[in-house]
């Protein structure tokens, strides 16, 4: 089958830079997605994007759909035949409504019986014709954000400019809010022209002539060589932040890279500050010593030649100056600041028209770390340093630095908390508290900042769960996804012996002491309990953890963390051990057997038992009842699942021996609330139910 190339290129107006990568990703996903639904064979597929385009190239594509022969089933054979043999008014539009005559119709025996078939030649449709569907997979595209122009229906990114769609030699002819395909497309807004694809396998030379390096990774290469030679030429070293590379990339089509400089004097600034203020605000990469000190230069990266280098150096040195200036008048007057009196200040600014202020939230946090503080098992100088940082650790956000830059907040805090002479350890809590800020980020690493971090986190769920402020699909404002993961990844980085439901039933309470209205703080509880489930969950799923095992161990109410987590890991490599099938079946057959007893009813008489196997189940039950839940609480799985491993020869022999579903009541329910109150320890480990596990 003969093959050839198929370029689509949508060129827009200028993308934000953040959805550019994710778009160009999208684009060529749907492409795919197209040519295996019209079961098209092609060799490779590439996407290609800069701010204004978005672009792949199929190389080696079907000319045509391959023909095929499709066997289709029709009416039963009683159906298809009338009585005297001939082919029924069935049969016959059967065969017509495949195209088919009657002399291809064949009967044919089935697992269900005879059926009629018929063989339908389906002739392959042009690649040319199909292509044009390419509108569809335009106009399908979704973003974060969208836009109407005109008065045209369509919601897209950007307006739609030029679409370049070429196979083979030819246009594939469609169009999009009036805006034909065609072979042109444009270069460098600037410095390039408009221009004729006439070869799609020279797609990338023929832009690059305009100015234009169509692929992102063959751009950003260029981006970093360039760096790289004025770290060399200059004898520094440029930080490379992979997401500001990222961001940069986005935002150019043809890369130079240059330095500039700004006052040493501006070098007293907060390094975050100045660093913010390039980084966030101007998209300048910081330059530093050898040593890792700030120096008082930066590098950026222009779209467009190195023409006039110097009148674009000194543009970007203006800019970042009044962004330097501004900031030293911040840091001089917050500097002038009384803590305590800025603290006072947050009563006066609303956190949520039905939570109050900052400052009602700063007291529940308060009153929250102080009991929190025994969940970490802080010693008297950790509570000491929580309370402080409890107290003082928002007041920051009144600031004229965190005002400009709310990024800074926490970070200012430390800063400005030092110069006020606040203890070294306060000043790093109230930074540590915001943390983790994000999903690579690492949790607070003192006890104080950490206690405070889970307090403030908490707070924030609880409260915004108990007016229905709730995650749903992929909204979620006030990032509580982020906050409760923030949570479970802080507990586990301190180890904290605490029951992860406590917690939540604490912040409710306090909530309520404080307040905030909560109707039914039992279903709130539960809410909340399933929110942090499936941010464990998550959670272990990134750590390899199997899906089973995971459920396995989430199947009964959440107590502490680390212990979920280290049975979990424990179990995950205990699933590959061809001896635990057996204990699994041991353990679960206890469970099944129990899952309709209610333990508060499950009365377990001594006297009952009539049997020896029944006498060493139980005196093995009351060793596991004294052996696991210490195991568990001191986070040995170890030991704790050794205690259930040890029961599995007694079950078997229990089971052999005895038949729990007597005809004498009083036996049946003896046995019963044995198997209830073991099924409580066991499941207190574990649901080993939820395992699959494979025979070997």
């Amino acid at each position: 089958m003969s093959k050839a190339p198929f370029l689509l290129e949508i060129g827009l107006e200028e993308m934000p830079a953040r959805f550019v990568t994710g778009a160009m990703q999208q684009l060529q996903e749907r492409v795919e997605e197209f040519l295996q639904q019209e079961q098209l064979g092609y060799e490779s597929i590439e996407a290609y994007s800069t701010p204004r385009r978005l672009a792949v190239i199929v190389k080696g594509l079907d000319t045509k759909q391959a023909d095929v022969v499709e066997e289709a089933r029709g009416p039963s054979k009683e159906i298809a035949l009338d009585e005297d043999g001939e082919w029924s008014k069935a049969a016959i539009g059967f065969s017509k409504g495949k195209g088919a005559s009657l002399d291809d119709l064949e009967i044919k025996e089935t697992e269900n019986g005879e059926y009629v078939f018929v063989r339908v030649e389906k002739k392959g449709k042009d690649t040319a014709v199909l292509l044009q569907q390419m509108q569809d997979v335009i106009t399908s595209m979704t973003f974060p954000k969208n836009m109407r122009w005109g008065h045209y229906s369509l919601r897209f990114v950007r307006p739609i400019h030029w679409i370049a769609a070429i196979f083979a030699d030819s246009v594939i002819p469609f169009e999009i809010t009036d805006v034909k395909t065609s072979r042109q497309s444009y270069g460098h807004r600037f410095l390039g022209t408009a221009v004729e694809i006439t070869d799609v396998e020279a797609y990338r030379e023929t832009l690059l002539q305009e100015h234009v390096l169509a692929h992102p990774e063959e751009r950003k290469k260029a981006i970093v060589q360039q760096i790289n030679m004025i770290e060399e030429e200059q004898g520094w070293q440029v930080p490379m932040d992979d997401e500001l590379l990222e961001e940069v990339n986005n935002l150019v089509e043809y890369p130079t890279a240059l330095f500039g400089q700004y006052e040493e004097s501006f070098l007293e600034l907060p390094k975050d500050v100045l660093i913010t203020s390039m980084k966030e605000h101007q998209r300048y990469f910081p330059v530093e010593d050898k040593n890792g000190t700030l120096l008082p230069y930066f590098v950026t990266v222009r779209n467009g030649d190195h023409e006039h280098l110097e009148n674009v150096q000194k543009g970007n040195e203006k800019v970042l100056t009044a962004r330097l200036q501004d900031a030293m008048f911040f840091y001089q007057e917050d500097l002038k600041l009384n803590i305590d009196e800025t603290t006072n200040k947050l009563d006066h600014i609303v956190y949520h028209e039905e939570l109050g202020s900052v400052g009602d939230k700063v007291r529940r946090i308060q009153t929250l770390a102080k009991s929190y503080a025994d969940a970490f098992q802080a010693d008297e100088k950790e509570q000491e340093v929580a309370q402080r940082t409890a107290a003082i650790a928002k007041f920051d956000l009144v600031t004229y630095m965190v005002d400009e830059f709310s990024e800074l907040q926490g970070r200012m805090g430390e800063v400005y908390a030092l110069k006020a002479g606040e203890a070294e350890e306060v000043a790093i809590a109230i930074n540590e508290h915001y943390m983790p800020r994000s999903a690579g980020d690492t949790p607070a690493q003192s006890r104080a900042g950490a206690i405070v971090s889970v307090a403030d986190k908490m707070d924030t769920i609880v409260t915004s769960f108990s007016i229905g402020l709730k995650p749903t699909g992929s909204q979620d404002p006030y990032a509580l996804r982020r906050q409760a993961a923030g949570i479970v990844q802080t507990l586990l980085f301190h180890e904290v012996p605490a029951d992860l439901g406590d917690l939540v039933s604490e912040a409710i309470q306090i909530a309520k002491t404080n307040g905030i209205e909560i109707a039914d703080a039992a279903n709130l509880q539960e809410e909340i309990e399933e929110f942090f489930r499936m941010r464990i969950k998550n959670q272990l799923l990134d750590t390899g953890i199997r899906y089973d095992v995971i459920d396995s161990i989430l199947a009964k109410k959440i107590k502490r963390v680390d212990v979920l987590q280290a049975a979990a890991q424990f179990l995950n490599e205990k699933a590959n051990d061809p001896a635990f099938k057996r204990t699994v079946e041991a353990l679960s057959r206890v469970t099944n057997i129990a899952k309709n007893t209610a333990l508060e009813e499950a009365v377990i008489s001594r006297d009952l038992f009539e049997q020896n196997e029944e006498i060493v189940l139980y005196e093995s039950y009351l060793q596991v009842q004294a052996e696991l839940p210490a195991a568990m609480k001191r986070s040995d799985i170890a030991s704790a699942y050794l205690t259930l491993e040890q029961l599995v020869p007694v079950i078997d022999n229990y089971f052999e021996e005895i038949m729990v579903m007597s005809d004498n009541e009083a036996l049946k329910n003896n046995r019963l609330a044995l198997m209830a109150h073991l099924s409580v320890l066991i499941q207190s480990f574990a649901d080993f139910r939820k395992l699959v596990l494979t025979s070997t």
